[in-house]
């Protein structure tokens, strides 16, 4: 029998296709979620909380890969520090940790940084806690996602005026195709930080907003309001982005029109 590979937010956007494409490799899968549910498909539930560090030792018992996706918009540094903890200590042989473009190139000091980009700070926090825990890692730094980016357009979609961020540009791919690469990544050996993931192509924020609504036959004024801060200032100069590494195939236009369609 395979030892069960643990992944880390295996409900989520990008943990679903995760767990999805290790099953069609013939992968046993434990997943960490703080809601117990039973097991289904091959995979097998453990309730836990990385936030608290509750569940994590049985989490990971028995297990020589994991796969870290469990993040979210503050404590990801938290969650890393009580998960690397319990791996080492139960003698896991592989951590494979998903991780943001930028994220050793984004400063974040001041308050306004920590307020509007706190979440980068935490990922890279994040990755040297894993790298220092003498757990041998891969770490895969990936551009937003395009279902992440559909939501955030989606949300200011539905206010009278959309405010994008002035000068900042994003460079969408496609969760699963992330997906592929972090299952290639669990099923070899460690690498360390490997190559960056990014999108096919470049759009400003305010593009992105404006095929969102052109697509939805929506009319908004959208106006540019450059953010304050370090932080701000580095995503305007393309900390978040990765334009040698735009290995995406999937456009946000054909991603908008599929999920448009949906």
């Amino acid at each position: 029998m395979n030892t069960p590979i643990l992944v880390t937010g295996g409900t989520g956007t990008l943990g679903r296709y995760v767990v999805g494409r290790l099953r069609e490799k013939g992968s046993e899968i434990r997943v960490l979620t703080r809601t117990p549910r039973p097991p289904a498909d091959g995979v097998t539930y453990v309730a836990g909380d990385l936030a608290t560090g509750d569940g994590a030792a049985a989490a990971v018992e028995g297990i020589g890969t994991i796969v870290h996706l469990a993040g979210t918009q503050k404590g990801d540094d938290v969650k890393a520090r009580h998960l690397m903890a319990a791996a080492a200590r139960a003698g896991a042989e592989h951590v494979v940790y998903i991780s943001v473009v930028g994220a050793d190139r984004t400063p974040v000091k001041s308050a306004i940084d920590r307020a509007m980009f706190g979440y980068v700070a935490a990922k890279r926090a994040a990755e040297e806690i894993v790298a220092a825990s003498g757990v041998p890692y891969s770490t895969l730094r990936a551009t937003q996602f395009h279902e992440l980016a559909f939501q955030a357009v989606a949300a200011m979609a539905k206010l009278p005026v959309v405010f994008a961020p002035g000068g900042t540009s994003m460079q969408p791919i496609a969760a699963d195709e992330v997906a592929a690469r972090l299952v290639e990544l669990a099923l070899g050996e460690p690498q360390g930080l490997v190559a960056d993931m990014g999108g096919p192509r470049i759009h400003s924020f305010a593009g992105l907003a404006r095929s969102y609504l052109r697509a939805t036959g929506r009319r908004r004024p959208i106006v540019s309001v450059p953010a304050p801060g370090a932080a701000a200032r580095a995503f305007r100069a393309g900390a978040n982005l990765t334009p040698e590494h735009a290995v995406g195939h999937q456009t946000w236009e054909d991603f908008l029109t599929q999920r448009l369609a949906i």
